[in-house]
């Protein structure tokens, strides 16, 4: 395996490529980006039984297609208008009741879709590996417009004041009119030589489009047209080799009370003001790329190793690690009243305390792996696995 994955990377660099993929999910140095852990040798945990605290049921589980198709995609489904919406790679995008996941409509595009969906006012906008974006009704599933862009999207769309803004895998901001697909605005950014595959989606606050860059630096561009307002540098390169510099701002960056939270692999995590992009506070301990949540106060992550954190807002402290799920490519945490729940490798859901990280019950929906954030609505926890299964779960 060790010889398998170096030549992989001998040839990545030989031939200049701009991404390494995450399937894996690739290279020491890289090994914990791609299979969560430092080494590569090192296999997930083996589950253990305990009593569980909560009972969690199935309340219904449905298909989408194929789902990724086994590829690293950032398919993650969205409810609006009373329903939930999810893609597949082939083209089929679904939307199913929340109560019973029976299908309300269904539309098939053949457009191989990558990233997505985002909602809209009355519109589903998602992006493709083919360098498209594509806007559907949200009422019938009807194509309403497809527009070219200038590479692959790797990240959910975002939509406000009626402009969808999308991140290329070429380092581009695209910002197009919601009504027609027309281009209003596009912000261009060199990407480095060797770069982890995968685009965080970009984060609308007030008037500003903020977004992490593989450079390891977070830029805010001005909404209605593109210019530049701030950057300021997240994660710092470190170490000799390009590998080791490695400081991909690859997971989605949220915001609570005028402070956007950010994290890299690699890099660490960082709390940046939202008004001029001044760097609050700086944990370079953590690697993640799985993605962060909040709560009134507190963050919490999964690491590179899938060691579940919960942090203080405040100060980035770590208050308690749970690792007990030790390399099982677990998904960005989802929080809830007092519980933070996160999908693995195995198809298995966990629920865990806010308070103190213990496991309280789990329930496997499906043999493939969950790598999609878990929904949370009106205390029900939908997830979308890699093989098309998509389900809701609830705490009794």
């Amino acid at each position: 395996m060790r010889q398998t994955l170096t030549l992989l990377l001998f040839i990545t660099v030989l031939t200049g490529c701009t991404a390494v993929d995450t399937l894996g999910e690739s290279v020491s140095g890289i090994t914990d980006y791609f299979t969560g852990g430092e080494d590569n040798s090192d296999p997930p945990s083996v589950l253990v039984e305990y009593t569980p605290e909560i009972q969690v049921d199935v309340i219904w589980k449905e298909s989408v297609g194929v789902g990724a198709d086994d590829q690293s995609l950032k398919l993650i489904p969205v409810v609006g208008s009373g329903k939930i919406l999810a893609a597949d790679h082939d083209g089929v995008v679904q939307a199913r009741s929340l109560t019973t996941g029976n299908v309300i409509w269904e539309t098939e595009t053949e457009v191989h879709f990558s990233g997505g969906p985002g909602l809209g006012e009355g519109t589903v906008i998602l992006g493709s590996s083919d360098a498209e974006v594509v806007a559907l009704d949200i009422e019938t599933g009807a194509v309403l417009w497809k527009a070219g862009v200038s590479s692959e999207v790797l990240s959910v769309p975002v939509i406000a004041k009626h402009i969808v803004v999308v991140r290329t895998t070429d380092g581009a901001v695209i910002a197009l009119d919601e009504k027609s697909g027309g281009k209003l605005w596009s912000y261009e950014r060199t990407v480095p030589t060797l770069s982890v595959r995968g685009t965080g989606s970009p984060l609308i606050v007030e008037e500003n489009v903020i977004g992490g860059y593989d450079n390891g630096k977070l830029m805010a561009l001005r909404l209605v047209d593109g210019k530049y307002t701030w950057e300021t540098s997240v994660a710092i390169p470190k170490g000799r080799s390009e590998i080791e510099r490695l400081v991909d701002l690859d997971v989605d960056p949220i915001v609570n009370n005028g402070v956007i939270y950010v994290a890299s692999y690699h890099g660490g995590i960082a709390a940046i003001s939202e008004l001029d992009g001044d760097v609050l506070w700086r944990n370079e301990t953590i690697s993640s790329h799985s993605g962060l949540s909040n709560d009134y106060r507190y963050l919490y992550l999964a690491d590179s190793q899938s060691h579940v954190m919960q942090l203080d807002q405040r100060s980035g402290a770590s208050l308690w690690k749970q690792k007990e799920l030790h390399q099982r490519r677990l998904t960005a945490p989802a929080v809830y009243e007092n519980y933070v729940v996160v999908g693995d490798i195995e198809g298995y859901v966990h629920w865990l305390s806010s308070t103190d990280g213990r496991q309280l019950g789990r329930v496997q929906v499906t043999d493939g792996a969950i790598d999609a954030k878990p929904i949370v609505v009106d205390n029900t926890v939908y997830v979308y696995a890699k093989d098309g299964t998509l389900a809701a779960l609830k705490v009794q």
